[in-house]
């Protein structure tokens, strides 16, 4: 074969094996998998509603992976915007309230967590809503993985709503997804026959079920074993031993369920 058929097969076989190689992408929820003008027709074909997720950068445990908030809320706001079908989603807050730097204090006494004050968060927020009702989204929600920061949703959103009460544009503050992985999660466990022991406040059964629901690499699965290292000095509050995937898919399709709707109340209500 001449040079020339050579290269040209080569290169034939290279765009053929490279996974999306020249391939139009695909149909997504995730803002920032988008270009601006794929955004900009999404956005005239009626998606107007945008959610932003909120994680946080924290330990949760020696089993857990540091991201954990953040996959978990990206995954599930994805899943929320599915069922919408009139949603997006945007990138997801990583950066959040952890309490004190110096003296360390709470999730920053382990290496890894980040966390920065309560105003800088608050405004970012405000910002993320003020740019998405600049491109033209009506509904604006944030759903927020972490106990410590859901005032700060809900004061964000109350003061945008009055700035903006003579628009169309509305912040929804959707604390219920919190809630229903917080509380009404842990009590499917107890009902299961969990103790309070396991199920826990921070990476016990009911957090590491969620994470290995969700992405089961967050879970280191030998460490999770190691019960004798899992206890309040290691950052854990619970007992994750019994933990499983198909125990967190309970919890993952109750949170969606309870968050779809009471973006579709908050939203028929305004």
């Amino acid at each position: 074969m001449p040079v020339l058929g050579r290269l040209f097969l080569s290169f034939a076989l290279l765009i053929c094996t490279c996974p999306g190689a020249l391939a139009q992408p695909g149909k997504t929820v995730f803002l920032d998998e988008l270009t601006w003008t794929e955004l900009k027709s999404e956005l005239q074909a009626g998606k107007t509603t945008v959610i932003v997720p909120i994680g946080g950068t924290e330990q949760s445990g020696p089993h857990i992976a540091l991201g954990k908030h953040n996959v978990r809320a990206r995954v599930l706001a994805g899943r929320v915007a599915s069922a919408l079908g009139n949603a997006l989603v945007a990138p997801v807050v990583a950066y959040v309230p952890e309490g004190s730097i110096e003296p360390p204090a709470g999730h920053m006494r382990f290496a890894g967590t980040i966390s920065i004050p309560e105003a800088a968060f608050e405004t970012t927020l405000e910002y993320a809503a003020r740019s998405f009702r600049r491109h033209g989204f009506r509904d604006i929600v944030f759903i927020g993985d972490h106990g410590g920061y859901q005032s700060s949703l809900t004061k964000v959103a109350e003061r945008l709503d009055r700035e903006w009460a003579a628009s169309p544009v509305r912040v929804h503050a959707v604390t219920e997804y919190y809630r229903a992985g917080e509380r009404e999660f842990a009590q499917v466990l107890k009902r299961q026959g969990f103790s309070d022991a396991e199920v826990g406040s921070h990476a016990g059964v009911a957090d590491t079920s969620l994470a290995l629901a969700v992405d089961a690499q967050l879970v280191r699965a030998d460490r999770l074993r190691d019960g004798s290292a899992l206890g309040a000095g290691e950052g854990v509050y619970g007992d994750p031993r019994r933990s499983s995937a198909a125990i967190g898919q309970a919890g993952v399709d109750l949170i969606v369920a309870r968050t779809v709707d009471a973006i579709r109340k908050d939203v028929a209500r305004h």
